[in-house]
């Protein structure tokens, strides 16, 4: 095989890559040793290796202790919906996040007071130290987790008030809008920028990721008047999920 310009052990995990997209390396198959791939492709054990850890850190293949390596089952990617508000009804925030109506999926929830972070902090309008509820999620569906959010609200705002914890209480889980209107605040905007970045440790090993999976966050703040209320993070794996978003034409 003749090689361009391109590092040897980027040129052979790429023709290796495109034999698992191709399905000619289909999922559960054992990757070629170390050294079929040196005789195949004629390069050295280094660059054989080095291909190998290509494709590790893709999460296209995985290690079985004591067998090999295999090519990993490739998900179908689903999409979450984004479309701003949610419908009036109170849907679940499960249903919020998935807005999928074919979904039926359970989720986790934990509060606690916390102090804002720089970048919390920033993204609230607020200074850093200052004291916010932060809420974890998991959601999952036929007990596997599929999907992990966090959310902060500044205490300013809802601080000794019936809201101040989001799944509890009169209007537990009933939303961010639905919560604030309780407590007299009209939220009138929203924002999301979503972003990849390398999954930490703790999110692959709650979503059933290997190391090097990308992660795919949202990042969702509410508004009233321009005071945010709240900020949160969803992250889901990348190859799993593709986010759609429905917007109104104005």
């Amino acid at each position: 095989m003749t090689f361009g310009e391109q590092p040897a052990y980027l040129r052979v995990a790429g023709d290796l890559r495109k034999k698992i997209v191709d399905g000619l390396l289909p999922p559960h198959t054992r990757l070629p040793s170390q050294a079929r791939i040196r005789e195949e492709y004629g390069v050295s054990d280094t660059v054989a290796l080095e291909a190998r850890k290509v494709l590790m850190a893709e999460g296209l293949v995985e290690g079985r202790s004591g067998s090999g390596t295999y090519v990993r089952e490739r998900p179908v990617p689903r999409r979450i919906a984004r479309s701003g508000y949610r419908p009036a009804g109170g849907a679940t925030p499960y249903r919020q996040e998935q807005a999928d109506a074919e979904v039926r999926g359970t989720w986790e929830s934990s509060s606690e007071q916390t102090e804002a972070g720089v970048g919390v902090a920033d993204r609230l309008g607020i200074k850093p130290g200052e004291r916010v509820m932060r809420t974890k999620y998991v959601f999952r569906e036929g007990g596997d987790a599929v999907m992990l959010s966090t959310s902060w609200e500044p205490l300013a705002v809802t601080g000794r008030t019936p809201v101040m914890l989001p799944e509890e209480g009169p209007l537990g889980g009933m939303g961010v809008v639905e919560r604030m209107a309780a407590i007299d605040i009209v939220v009138d905007n929203v924002t999301e920028e979503v972003g990849a970045r390398p999954g930490l440790a703790e999110e692959l090993l709650t979503l059933g990721g290997v190391p090097g999976h990308v992660v795919l966050v949202v990042q969702r703040t509410f508004y009233a008047s321009g005071l945010a209320v709240e900020t949160a993070d969803v992250v889901v794996l990348a190859d799993r999920f593709r986010v759609a978003y429905h917007l109104p034409v104005k």
